[in-house]
């Protein structure tokens, strides 16, 4: 698959300047939904934001407010809670009942909290005119939209979507027992994730109870009308005008007009300083190990770090909402959010929970990735990179083992590892997913939905 399957950032502009300045004066309003119980959804949220007022578009964010709302503060950004405010105990309850976390026969909001944000939503969503929302697993959006005749794109589901499992490109997840191991595994769940309907549930009571379109199942769940895809075609394995011209076909297993579209990366740009300390600690002789295991349990993280006590390196924590500093010693630095993409160019070797921002950042910045995932979408996504040699994954199982310690003594050791993820960084390095996710957010405001005649 050649570099042309995905114009560089000298062809960013996929719509030309008179359009989106037409675009950008028709009075289309667009609306983000950051789910702010998530470091990563928040983060890709102002990304986009960012790039759709460097393009003059009128932009307004809405949240149900979060652990990790401080960063909207900070970036100094308007934005409005809609509905009942989230505590930080609510926000990360909710994340431990996620897919791929929490049970599967729960749809991580209790039917009065669907309900109530989803009519919250779509009353805001009438009263400041909002032309299209753009959400970062603020699922409740699934049925708001439809409520107010509005598109909504996506971008959360990442490199999870159906061409994908059509194509079986799906791995086994990592944390079956290795007698499981081969094709038939991996078979199997490619087959059966489109027809799982997984924490649907709840989410088609309220729509029935509202008279809206329900979700058919757990992949329709992650897919908006415009699903954004932040990855290349190089990474994924499948073209460009295979991605785009994929479609539901009448299946019942999705929504009807889903569409799907690369932007390529979309990982946060945290507009925080590094710590002089930090930097300190990075520019010392010898490798670094950055750990950055978000959206996780204190517990593996303090697990890892003993797992790494025993490699010849340096050790870098984000404890993001975590107190871990009893594990600060001479050899290992503790610090809460970091801005991982003014790490990551200074550490030799990435260990994350898998997550496609985290993987993004780490190969953008030309280092390579230990990941330990938490569910089949992160297993995806370190597979992905590691068939290019430029990712190695270990089952959360077996990570807090010695075999941690010594697949990151190979991986620190062997220089193969680093020329793979610098050939991830210069295919990264010709696109700019950003620009490319606002312009197809700002082509599709305005563009007359077909909702308005359901």
């Amino acid at each position: 698959m050649s570099n042309t399957d995905f114009p560089g950032t000298s062809m960013c502009n996929i719509l030309p300047d008179c359009v989106i300045q037409y675009i950008a004066e028709a009075g289309a309003v667009i609306c983000l939904l950051p789910n702010c119980g998530y470091l990563s959804e928040t983060t890709r949220m102002l990304e986009i934001h960012r790039a759709l007022r460097e393009r003059g578009a009128a932009v307004r964010i809405a949240t149900h407010g979060g652990v990790h709302e401080s960063l909207l503060r900070a970036a100094d950004v308007e934005y409005d809670v809609v509905g009942q405010p989230m505590s930080a105990e609510r926000s990360a309850a909710f994340v431990r009942s996620a897919i791929g976390v929490g049970p599967v026969d729960q749809s991580m909001y209790t039917d009065d909290e669907l309900r109530s944000y989803v009519l919250a939503e779509a009353d805001y969503f009438s009263a400041n005119r909002v032309t299209v929302a753009v959400t970062g697993f603020t699922l409740t959006a699934l049925l708001s939209t439809r409520l107010a005749r509005i598109p909504l794109v996506t971008e959360h589901a990442g490199s999870f979507v159906p061409p994908v499992f059509e194509r079986g490109l799906l791995p086994a997840p990592g944390n079956l027992p290795r007698l499981l191991g081969g094709p038939l595994p991996r078979w199997v769940i490619n087959r059966a994730i489109p027809r799982l309907r997984y924490h649907c549930a709840g989410f088609n009571r309220i729509a029935a109870e509202l008279g809206v379109e329900g979700v058919p199942s757990l992949p329709a769940l992650l897919l908006g009308d415009l699903t954004l895809v932040p990855e290349i075609p190089q990474v994924v394995g499948i073209s460009s005008p295979d991605m785009t011209s994929w479609s539901p076909r009448g299946t019942s297993r999705y929504r009807q007009g889903t569409t799907l579209r690369y932007t390529g990366p979309l990982y946060a740009h945290l507009d925080i300083p590094l710590p002089e300390r930090v930097a300190s600690f990075l520019h010392q002789p010898g490798p670094v190990i950055y750990v950055a295991l978000t959206s996780t349990e204190a517990g593996l993280i303090r697990d890892v770090i003993g797992a790494l006590a025993g490699v010849d390196a340096r050790v870098l924590v984000a404890a993001t909402v975590h107190d871990l500093e009893d594990l600060a010693s001479d050899r290992v630095m503790v610090e809460s959010v970091l801005p991982s993409h003014l790490v990551m160019p200074h550490v030799d070797l990435a260990v994350v929970t898998g997550g496609q921002g985290s993987m993004q950042t780490a190969m953008a910045s030309g280092t390579p990735a230990l990941g330990i995932p938490l569910q089949l979408e992160q297993d995806l996504n370190v597979v992905l990179l590691e068939r290019h040699g430029a990712a190695h994954r270990i089952p959360q199982c077996r990570a807090r083992s010695p075999e941690l310690a010594a697949l990151a003594r190979r991986m620190l050791a062997d220089d193969r590892y680093k020329q793979a993820a610098r050939r991830i960084q210069r295919f990264y390095d010709g696109a700019d997913g950003p620009a490319r996710a606002a312009e197809a957010i700002m082509e599709l405001a305005t563009t007359p939905s077909p909702l308005d005649g359901r």
